[in-house]
């Protein structure tokens, strides 16, 4: 060893070892939150198994599950990746959690990309559970699963980045309260359990700009009427993805 060299070297490490790193520990603490299952996993369960046994809203024709099911994936993905994410990271940046990061090499938008991923791999758990729940309840889906995935990738990365955009801008307090409030008016007005033609014609259309519109009704296209690919949809949640995103890592305060 030749003089003045330290064994580990002192430095940063390789950004995907940082990301992926931070990853593991988002992940780990977003699965150990108990407020955050009940949001992500035992809602969404409850409102499938309630719908689907209970002739609560008419859906039309076919099984009850078959119109449900699609948009309650679209629920979970929205209360993972928006709400649950908006809250814990909002109480983060208050307790002092994202100031201290700030100082670390990990950059803003690394931060952003390991919440982002940590969703996604919470996401997958629950995809599980509730397809599983949804196959004992009679669903029959239809169309290609490469569709199905590209959906939920493009509704997680736009669901984040407004997550992340509210978490970085409002006080945790004010968080809270607007992501439980978004959450219940998407859960109506979304058309995850209320098809959207049962509003007025004038406000269908505005609905069906919203993220979680595009996402359940994209899903439903796809897994109950067997269509290849929704571009419509897709293409909205694009754009809600850039906008949500490019925004939040422009905005986004450390404290």
């Amino acid at each position: 060893m030749s003089a003045g060299t330290y064994t580990p070297r002192p430095g940063a490490a390789p950004l995907p070892r940082m990301i992926a790193a931070q990853t593991a520990l988002e992940t780990r603490m977003l699965l150990r939150n108990g407020e955050q299952l009940l949001l992500t996993v035992i809602i969404p369960t409850l409102l499938l198994v309630l719908f689907s046994a209970v002739d609560i809203v008419d859906t039309g024709a076919g099984a009850s599950v078959d119109f449900l099911a699609p948009g309650v994936l679209a629920l979970a993905v929205m209360s993972t990746a928006f709400t649950g994410q908006a809250i814990a990271t909002g109480f983060e940046r208050r307790y002092g959690v994202l100031k201290r990061l700030g100082a670390s090499p990990l950059p803003r938008w690394a931060l952003m990309t390991a919440k982002t991923l940590s969703v996604l791999v919470t996401e997958v758990l629950q995809i599980v559970l509730l397809t599983a729940i949804a196959f004992a309840l009679g669903w029959s889906p239809e169309g290609n699963p490469l569709s199905v995935l590209l959906l939920l990738v493009l509704g997680t990365a736009a669901f984040s980045g407004l997550g992340l955009l509210m978490a970085g801008t409002l006080k945790a307090e004010a968080t809270l309260a607007a992501a439980n409030l978004v959450f219940l008016l998407l859960l109506v007005g979304g058309g995850v359990i209320v098809p959207l033609d049962k509003f007025p014609d004038a406000v269908q259309s505005v609905l069906g700009l919203l993220p979680v519109s595009a996402l359940s009704e994209g899903l439903r296209d796809v897994l109950q009427h067997g269509a290849s690919m929704p571009w419509a949809q897709a293409g909205i949640l694009a754009v809600w993805a850039v906008l949500g995103l490019g925004t939040a890592a422009k905005f986004f305060r450390w404290e």
